[in-house]
């Protein structure tokens, strides 16, 4: 694709040519001609037809933002003042081999149009117009066979190197007709085409666990999208938080990505010069209005034309965007602001009406352009081998049980990459264990008092369950960014997540209360039978998994940590409360004992001293007299032989599939975002 400077002169056009030459070494080690695969499908044609998009502000708020400002959530969207156009009178047409950014300073504008072109356009509203693909008014459908959406935000499992990243998500999205051999040999060439060579068995890693870099973190998530070959990428602000280096060499790729006869949407706040140079088209836009639209190098021109010539040595982009901003100092300076804005929009418009895709172009220069437009959808030179992979097709993608094997094996994997959790976690349940344990090491033959036996199995069923509630809420409210991202690209349904991350997680569950229970059973010499020690230990098992499940439910219900800690730790200590060792059973009054019902530490507690109770016997003394109390006595002085052995354990079971079947309606009907979404 042809590429110019800003000014495009003619006398100094060799000299320019060297120095984006020179640049261009630089900036890539790698023959910047050289495609590793290009899009083979038909040429994409993406126009927009005088769209209107209106946009509720105060339905984007969170409902909890609201109540911290003592304001009801359900009063939202009932000011009418709430209601922006956040996109007016917007129309133009782009095609495969293009590559155009949107500018402008207010970056939710650019994310509005974006919303709307892949049909994601909630809390917003389509006054008029519409959007066309390929000669088709957009529909979930086509959006999902067509374009790849990379968010602003990259969303990966931190733990899976960028390898095992982008295998997983090959093996999820390619078709099962796919060998694994060919998916990875797929995987190989997206890596070479995003230049990740390099560090393609190095962790993602995150703000708290070291991986690449983030200009490779980002490629990586535009490897995902790309793994699929689509005929139309869109970018929501790729180059934000990366410094000017990296985000020059992203800009790069993308523009070889365009030049793989892909159409290529940007979104850019302010770019600096030399990235400005790479853009084939820009867009640029205030207040939702169009100000410029056409290509990058004739910007400079079209403005000088219209009495706003650039000052030399100045960026483009920079000085327009300034230009063509609120200024909001004073009432007269925003006021004049909004009519130049005003004025600059009803021009373009005026300029462009007699244009058939509404981009301004220099008359001298309107036929050479066409040529190049129909240059640009000709394939260019790629290597021999040449990738063809027909449009998606949701019945050629793996079934359930495949996606469920996959998913499985992703949960493995990121969850054993995290070694310091897992020793921390490991260490931690080591450690309580031994404290508790210690505790009561040391009397020897003697046997336990009854007080000190009933407070030593209360604490084993309630203790570990609650360190394991907000290890829970943090892990799985950083994986929801990862889940919220793939359901909506429609990866996989709830149902294969669900299963794999209950599973996944239930080697991990054992292993814990195994460390945990094992060393406080012994050292408190409870009771040796191996019968009782392995009851004991499954009564742990079930409780703490109660517990696990209910934490699961509570952050896939809950919008943040913050609220899902707080509401299961309040859940849990209500359960605690109510589980018959702080106050008995008989002496609680409706409330608390209906809830007493369905707590699992009350049912956990009650096992554990009937395993510990029945068939054993206390010696009380009470002043000169010594009489032996049976263990039955005792169970039944605190209401804790309501349900034999077996029947507890079928409530711990039934509990357990409530809060299971709680946690995946939450994931099926719960439509939570990240935070990074709110």
């Amino acid at each position: 694709m042809k590429r110019c400077s800003l000014d495009c002169p003619t006398a100094k056009e060799d000299t320019e040519k060297a120095k984006v030459g020179l640049q261009g070494s630089i900036f890539c080690s790698e023959d910047d001609n050289s495609l590793y695969f290009t899009y083979r499908g038909k040429s994409n044609v993406l126009e927009v037809r005088d769209l209107n998009y209106q946009v509720d502000v105060a339905s984007q708020i969170p409902w909890y933002q609201k109540v911290s400002e003592l304001k009801m959530p359900w009063t939202c969207g009932t000011d009418p003042s709430s209601h922006v156009m956040a996109i007016q009178n917007l129309t133009f047409k782009v095609r495969s081999g293009q590559m155009l950014a949107l500018i402008e300073s207010s970056a939710c504008r650019k994310t509005s149009l974006f919303d709307v072109i892949t049909c994601r356009d909630h809390g917003g509203k389509v006054v008029s117009g519409q959007v066309i693909i390929n000669g088709r008014p957009r529909t979930h459908q086509l959006v999902k066979k067509c374009i790849a959406h990379v968010r602003h935000n990259d969303r990966l499992l931190p733990n899976l190197t960028v390898r095992e990243t982008l295998l997983f998500i090959a093996k999820l999205r390619l078709p099962k007709t796919f060998s694994e051999s060919e998916r990875q040999k797929r995987v190989e060439e997206v890596i070479a085409e995003l230049r990740l060579r390099q560090c393609a068995d190095t962790k993602v890693g995150n703000e708290y666990i070291r991986g690449v870099s983030g200009g490779e973190r980002r490629r990586v998530s535009i490897g995902i999208q790309l793994l699929w070959n689509p005929g139309i990428l869109i970018f929501d602000e790729p180059t934000s938080g990366l410094d000017s280096f990296t985000a020059h060499n992203l800009v790069i790729t993308l523009s070889r990505l365009a030049r793989g006869n892909r159409l290529v949407l940007l979104s850019v706040q302010q770019p600096r010069s030399d990235i400005f140079q790479l853009f084939d088209l820009v867009l640029l836009m205030t207040s939702g209005a169009t100000i410029y639209a056409g290509a990058a190098r004739d910007m400079v021109q079209y403005f000088k034309e219209n009495g706003y010539p650039c000052p030399t040595h100045s960026n483009p982009a920079d000085f327009y965007v300034d230009l063509t901003s609120d200024d909001r100092q004073t009432e007269e300076t925003e006021m004049g602001s909004q009519q130049r804005a005003s004025s600059l929009a009803a021009l373009f418009c005026e300029k462009v009406k007699h244009f058939d895709d509404f981009l301004w172009k220099r008359r001298s220069e309107e036929d050479e352009n066409m040529m190049s437009v129909s240059r640009d959808m000709s394939p260019p030179f790629v290597s021999e081998e040449l990738i063809n992979m027909s449009p998606r097709s949701t019945d050629q993608l793996p079934g359930w049980f495949q996606q469920f094997i996959i998913l499985l094996s992703r949960q493995f994997s990121n969850n054993i990459r995290d070694l310091t959790a897992l020793l921390i976690r490991g260490f931690e349940a080591l450690l309580m264990s031994l404290i508790i344990g210690f505790l009561y090491y040391g009397h020897g033959k003697n046997t336990l008092s009854i007080q000190d036996t009933s407070a030593l199995l209360y604490m084993i069923g309630a203790l570990i369950p609650f360190t394991v509630i907000f290890e829970e809420v943090i892990k799985c409210h950083s994986e929801r960014v990862v889940l919220y991202q793939d359901l909506e690209d429609g990866l996989y349904p709830v149902g294969p997540y669900f299963s794999a991350k209950v599973l996944g997680e239930f080697p991990e569950h054992c292993v814990l209360c195994i460390i945990y229970g094992i060393p406080i059973y012994w050292l408190a010499n409870l009771s040796p039978e191996p019968e009782n020690f392995f009851l004991n230990l499954l009564l742990l098992m079930l409780g703490t998994f109660c517990t696990r499940m209910m934490a699961l439910w509570t952050s896939a219900l809950l919008p943040t940590m913050q609220i899902s800690a707080f509401f299961g730790n309040m859940l849990y200590m209500t359960f605690v409360l109510s589980g018959g060792f702080l106050i008995s059973l008989q002496n609680l009054w409706t409330v608390p004992f209906w809830i007493s019902k369905v707590s699992f530490v009350r049912w956990c507690f009650e096992g554990l001293m009937q395993v510990q109770f029945s068939g054993a016997s206390y010696t009380m003394t009470s002043g000169n007299f010594t009489y032996t109390v049976p263990g039955k006595l005792v169970l039944q002085g605190m209401d804790l032989d309501s349900q034999p052995l077996y029947a507890i354990c079928l409530i711990l079971a039934s509990i357990n599939t409530g809060f299971l079947l709680l946690y995946y309606l939450s994931l099926r009907f719960v439509s939570q975002k990240s935070n990074q979404d709110w």
